[in-house]
């Protein structure tokens, strides 16, 4: 910055002193209290939190069909849709009740036309949808097609089944995906392709929520998840919009995505939005035009940055313009601290230095605290992610100490400065008095501190820009909105004027704007993160039960330290730092001593943790023994179940990690069994069959086929070692279902996944092509070891609950909940495999 903003003097310059730093009873005077920093805390979190009801939690009133009339959206319409689907229960992929909720779309659609979230809300909505589109259709100028399909969770083979194979798939030109990854709340726009939709959407929308930020993340890989957006975009081709619900994620596949966390005004909100959106595209022909040529144009030159302020205005602009504006102001502030440092000379360079020193031990220090107490937290409390069912507790479990750790990061960086001060004012300035000087030094060293911001948020702008992240304009703001508030209120071009206090009023305006416009987004990240981590797991047991806490520790340091940086600087030279840290040690105990009591429970009956009970009969190492029959407990959320087997004494259940189940999608390693009473509930006729019909070698290439019979089941997973197997095909009768081709693997393994109706076919045919000759001699060497891998395993799935699952479902504590993805077995799975030495 220029001289007079921090940066030194030459000893040919005389000073002229503030009457403000002359005595040590001004200095006292204009001394910070803990009353005002702790005032300006509060400030700061109570308006980050109204930021984020205002943009988040404020939703419409919700209309009935009288208010909304023919040509509106009615949500009580909408509910009575969701409330019917919702009371016939889980419908996946070949089941009665999926059946059902077929014809009653069918019959909805023709007459206009459980899992409230994940997505009955969503067809709901578009059967409310489809009424009310119907009422103005006379002046389109493009039709609207409204897609109900299933297999989202079995790999997304709906959407690739229309968009591959229906006669109506060549007439489609742009797509628009309802999905949700939580209950209620505003459904957000979180992936966009091209700038002109992305306007389309903000010039009509009523109640705009969207978040490039989320776009950011789930490309990212961070979220290991995919909507049917995905094969519109990438199979297809096609334009589109994204939106999906996010609250109370941690409901997300359970038994506990219920109508009663249905937020009123949730589907008023998206069905207003999407009511304005399809009749301002389908009577444009402007858009349909744009539509048309997306092929043929540079995607990337359709990029677009989005996002909304407050949930009233949406804003839209080129990922090219952002980029040019981004390198403009890029260079400026380059420009800017390279003056600032050449004017200041080596003294300058130096207290630059050590500011930017500040910012990385307050990182370190930020996030090794909160991240100790992640380690520490499964040792003292009932489960190690405490804080599920209420995430408010993260604020003292993890917020308090990565707080104290960035103070304590940033004051001795601060304490470096002063030292290195001294030593340029004392020669520099001898004229100054002891207590002048100290002053004065104190306050130079201030503004270094809450300059250092600027420089932070400076490097986190170039790595956006460079790697094209469109949330990159959060640290635009960050740093342009501070800089502009500093340079307008702080800056003196005097060179010889020596530093004041930094205004209050500074960091107010300051930050402002950036509140405004991240707050609410820093919160719902949080929550989002905090929901995910009761399915962190895929494999139970895999993980360490701290690492959840780990993940949260570190995303909460991080946030601490981008936001608190600016706030932080104005405490060092306070008197009343010793009392700051008492208070926040004092609500890190508070916190600590409510989740490790149990006073605040982990889980509720509403916010349940996962816990999946299936019944496995297993004939794996010898299809002609006896099935082994036994009952498995396991979770996806992190940590043992102690807590579990209280309520499940008398069953006979033993824990432990050496109990490792193949579920052929996933593994479980630790979890419990029980052999008690599991004989009953299955025969030996729904065991299925890995039958070796044929293994030949032609000209040194081996060849083997086995008949697949799933018996009752239609629901299955199989694995095919790909370290044995180069190719494979599937086929029924003569019908290939998997052609020869490339095949991807991951662990060494390549896994299909099956999933049909009542009327599917049960008996299928593997044909596996070998490896080389080479594999073969060493295979031929291993039939003579004790433990031979496996060259195929399957899983097959029953929807039925046998008389011990449900003893134990009835038995498990309120608090648990079964946790159902396509990668999850029914409550009864039969596991069967052929070695490699067949």
């Amino acid at each position: 910055m220029p001289q007079g903003q921090g940066s030194s003097m030459s000893t040919h310059e005389k000073p002229k002193v503030d009457q403000a730093v002359d005595s040590n009873e001004d200095n006292r005077k204009h001394r910070r209290g803990a009353y005002l920093l702790l005032g300006l805390l509060i400030i700061f979190l109570h308006g980050s939190w109204s930021v984020y009801n205002i943009q988040f939690g404020n939703l419409p009133l919700a209309l009935d069909a009288k208010q909304a009339g023919k040509r509106g959206f009615s949500e009580a319409s909408a509910l009575e849709h969701v409330k019917y689907l919702t009371s016939l229960g889980p419908h996946p992929v070949g089941s009665d009740s999926l059946d059902l909720a077929i014809k009653v779309v069918h019959s909805c659609c023709l007459l206009s036309q459980e899992g409230a979230g994940d997505c009955s809300s969503c067809v709901g909505v578009m059967l409310e949808l489809a009424r009310g589109v119907a009422q103005w259709a006379h002046g389109f100028k493009s039709g609207v097609l409204f897609l109900f399909n299933t297999g989202e969770e079995e790999g997304l083979d709906g959407a690739h089944s229309f968009i591959t194979q229906h006669h109506w798939r060549n007439s489609v030109r742009f797509a628009v995906d309802l999905e949700a990854m939580g209950i209620s709340g505003k459904s957000t726009l979180f992936q966009g392709t091209d700038h002109w939709a992305l306007e389309s959407f903000a010039a009509v929308a009523k109640y705009p929520s969207a978040q490039i930020a989320s776009q950011d993340v789930f490309r990212s890989g961070a979220i290991k998840s995919a909507t049917d957006f995905q094969i519109y975009q990438e199979v297809a081709g096609l334009p589109g919009l994204d939106f999906a619900y996010t609250d109370t994620t941690s409901v997300y596949h359970t038994k506990n995505d219920k109508m009663k966390l249905l937020k009123p005004g949730s589907l008023q909100h998206i069905g207003d939005n999407m009511l304005a959106f399809l009749l301002h595209s389908a009577a444009s022909p402007i858009f349909l035009k744009n539509a048309q040529q997306h092929k043929q144009e540079n995607t990337e030159q359709n990029k677009a940055v989005f996002f909304d302020i407050l949930g009233k205005y949406m804003v839209v602009y080129p990922q090219r313009l952002a980029t040019m504006f981004h390198n403009s102001i890029i260079l400026q502030s380059l420009l800017i601290w390279g003056t600032s440092l050449l004017m200041g000379g080596l003294p300058g360079l130096v207290s630059f230095g050590i500011s930017c020193l500040s910012i990385i031990l307050m990182f370190i220090f930020s996030i090794c605290l909160p991240v100790v107490v992640a380690f520490i937290l499964p040792h003292i409390c009932p489960f190690p992610v405490p804080y599920v069912a209420n995430p408010w507790l993260i604020i003292g479990i993890f917020g308090s100490p990565a707080l104290l750790g960035a103070f304590i990061g940033q004051h001795i960086g601060f304490i470096l400065l002063k030292r290195h001060l001294r030593r340029v004012y004392s020669r520099t300035k001898p004229s100054l008095t002891h207590n002048t000087r100290e002053y004065v030094i104190d306050l130079e060293a201030e503004r270094w501190i809450f300059k250092s911001g600027f420089v932070q948020w400076l490097v986190v702008l170039i790595l956006g820009t460079y790697f094209k992240v469109g949330s990159s304009y959060i640290a635009l703001i960050w740093l342009v909105s501070p800089a502009f508030a500093y340079g307008f209120l702080e800056a003196t071009l005097s060179p010889v004027r020596l530093p004041k206090q930094l205004k209050v009023v500074t960091l107010v305006l300051g930050l402002a704007a950036p509140v405004v416009s991240s707050a609410g987004l820093a919160v719902r990240m949080a929550d989002v993160i905090v929901g995910s981590i009761v399915r962190v797991d895929r494999n139970p047991g895999g993980l360490p039960d701290w690492l959840g806490n780990v993940i949260v520790a570190v995303a909460i340091a991080v946030v601490v330290c981008f936001v608190f940086v600016y706030l932080l600087s104005y405490v060092h030279i306070s008197g009343d730092k010793r009392t700051l840290g008492l208070l926040l040690c004092i609500f890190f105990g508070l916190s600590l001593a409510l989740v490790s009591s149990g006073i605040v429970p982990a889980f509720t009956e509403d916010v349940a943790r996962s816990v999946n009970v299936v019944h496995v009969v297993d004939t794996t190492d010898d299809a002609n023994r006896e099935p082994l029959s036994y009952v498995s407990l396991f979770s996806n959320t992190p940590g043992k179940l102690t807590k579990e087997l209280l309520d499940l004494g008398d069953e006979e259940f033993f824990c432990g990690r050496n109990m490792t189940i193949d579920f052929v999608t996933f593994t479980m390693k630790y979890g419990c069994w029980s052999y008690k009473e599991s004989s009953a509930g299955w025969s030996k006729s729904e065991v299925p069959v890995l039958l070796v019909e044929s293994d030949i070698v032609t000209d040194g290439a081996r060849q083997t086929v086995i008949s697949v019979d799933t018996k009752s089941s239609t629901r299955w997973s199989l694995g095919i070692n790909k370290k044995e197997i180069d190719d494979f095909t599937v086929q029924v009768d003569s019908e290939k279902l998997v052609l020869l081709g490339d095949k991807s693997e991951v662990d060494g393994w390549h896994t299909i996944q099956f999933a049909g109706g009542k009327n599917s076919p049960t008996k299928f045919q593997l044909t596996l092509y070998w490896s080389n000759s080479d594999t073969q001699t060493s295979r031929r060497e291993a039939k003579e070891a004790a433990d031979v891998p496996l060259l195929v395993k399957l899983r097959t799935d029953v929807n039925r609950v046998t008389p011990k699952v449900a003893q134990v479902l009835e038995k498990l504590p309120p608090w648990c909940t079964p946790f159902g993805k396509s990668t999850s077995p029914y409550t009864l799975a039969f596991l069967t495999g052929l070695r490699v030495n067949i």
